[in-house]
């Protein structure tokens, strides 16, 4: 289970999504507008992403998760739009047997997801300045 949405997450959807018979550990992870970055005072993030094509990879790497760490479930969320400070803009959980693989798979999902979604975020500064930011 994966979306974008305009809307704020609820982590504990997502929880519910992944924690069922034969689930020992769920972990859930909560990336989290901050307000400073690089130095600079961050005043809001824009995202934008494509729907399909996030759904899309995002399946593929939780396959992989589930390959690699053996978990028994994946789910996940990214916001789009305007974001300020405080607001979640992703949230992953996952689900396993046991705690080691759920840590493990919950940090190799994020890190992918980062890097192989197609979601951009553009930071908007105190000084009104923006840029768009790649992440490697």
């Amino acid at each position: 289970m994966f979306s974008l949405t305009d809307q704020p997450i609820s982590p504990r959807d997502l929880r519910g999504a992944v924690a069922g018979d034969g689930t020992g550990a769920v972990v859930l992870f909560e990336g989290v507008v901050r307000n400073i970055n690089d130095g600079r005072t961050v005043v809001r993030l824009d995202y934008e992403g494509v729907p399909e094509l996030a759904v899309h990879a995002f399946r593929d790497i939780a396959n992989e998760a589930g390959e690699q760490f053996g978990i028994t479930g994946a789910a996940g969320i990214h916001r789009t739009g305007n974001l300020v400070p405080g607001d979640i803009a992703v949230c992953i959980a996952v689900g396993a047997s046991h705690r080691g693989a759920a840590f493990d798979a919950c940090r190799y999902i994020i890190d992918q997801t980062k890097h192989r979604l197609p979601v951009w975020k553009k930071e908007w500064y105190e000084d009104g300045t923006s840029a768009w930011i790649h992440h490697p």
